[in-house]
């Protein structure tokens, strides 16, 4: 985890790049199964659980402009395109629950020990999940380019259809992440004994 505040900008600006780059894909493949989103709030909320009040809000404002961008590339109005609706503004608290699971991650977690990835994977469940039903719900339920009549058998069936491509895209941005957070630790603790040694 960043302990210093040019760390925290320079992750920051990485996980928004990466959130910018993975996002515009909306506009070739119509879906976000290739958006890196949910797994940039995830580690977000473990690498700058301190800094939310700034964080969060700009990686929020981020989305949206991206979505905005991309929708009225396409030569559609953004107020009337299929994904936004009155859940569209759920995305807030659904992507607020990966922020709070990573965030939670980083308070317990113990150094790279294998506990410490017991717990990983369910902070990611956990958050995943809760986004995944916010999210997805409040489509179903909000949107009105969802038919009518709306039951809970016809959302439970949606949900379905869509929760291991979500679930996957997410652990493989969040396990890629882990990756690195490892070598970075295992790099400062190189770094560390190698200048212990020269004195």
């Amino acid at each position: 985890m960043a302990t210093t505040q040019t760390q925290r900008l320079g992750i920051f600006a990485a996980l928004a790049l990466v959130m910018a780059a993975t996002r515009v894909h909306l506009s070739l493949f119509h879906h976000d199964i290739w958006d890196a989103s949910w797994g940039v709030f995830f580690l977000a909320g473990f690498w700058l659980s301190g800094s939310a009040r700034w964080a969060f809000p700009l990686l929020m404002a981020e989305a949206v402009l991206v979505d905005y961008l991309v929708i009225t590339h396409m030569g559609i109005n953004f107020w009337t395109h299929y994904c936004v609706s009155l859940g569209y503004w759920f995305l807030v608290p659904a992507y607020g629950a990966l922020w709070i699971g990573g965030s939670w991650l980083a308070k317990h977690q113990r150094g790279l020990k294998l506990s410490t990835l017991g717990w990983a994977i369910a902070a990611l469940l956990v958050s995943e999940n809760a986004c995944y039903i916010i999210s997805n719900g409040s489509f179903y339920w909000l949107s009105s380019h969802v038919p009518a009549p709306k039951t809970f058998a016809a959302w439970f069936e949606n949900l379905g259809d869509w929760y291991l491509p979500f679930l996957q895209t997410t652990a493989l941005y969040v396990g890629l992440g882990a990756v690195l957070h490892v070598m970075a630790v295992q790099l400062s603790r190189l770094s560390q004994h190698s200048g212990q040694t020269q004195h």
